[in-house]
């Protein structure tokens, strides 16, 4: 699940949670629960991704070994 994705979950929840008058449906289901439950995973999978999204850049920025396989497979000669 990307950003979108999970703020389209958190919106979907917070109206379901607080735009929807819980008399309007006879369901046997609480729409407020369900928009409680769609708020909470809608927030995990945005952490995740921020989290996932800032550990990659900051692997590939600090990797030494990718500077010295650059500097290894020039094959100009050193300057004198």
């Amino acid at each position: 699940m990307g950003l979108g994705v999970s703020v389209f979950t958190i919106t979907l929840g917070l109206i379901l949670k607080f735009a929807i008058q819980p008399n309007a449906m006879q369901d046997p289901v609480d729409i407020h629960i369900v928009g409680v439950i769609l708020i909470i995973v809608g927030g995990v999978t945005f952490a995740l991704q921020l989290l996932m999204m800032s550990g990659v850049q900051t692997r590939r920025r600090d990797d030494p070994s990718d500077r010295d396989r650059i500097y290894r497979d020039d094959h100009r000669p050193p300057p004198p």
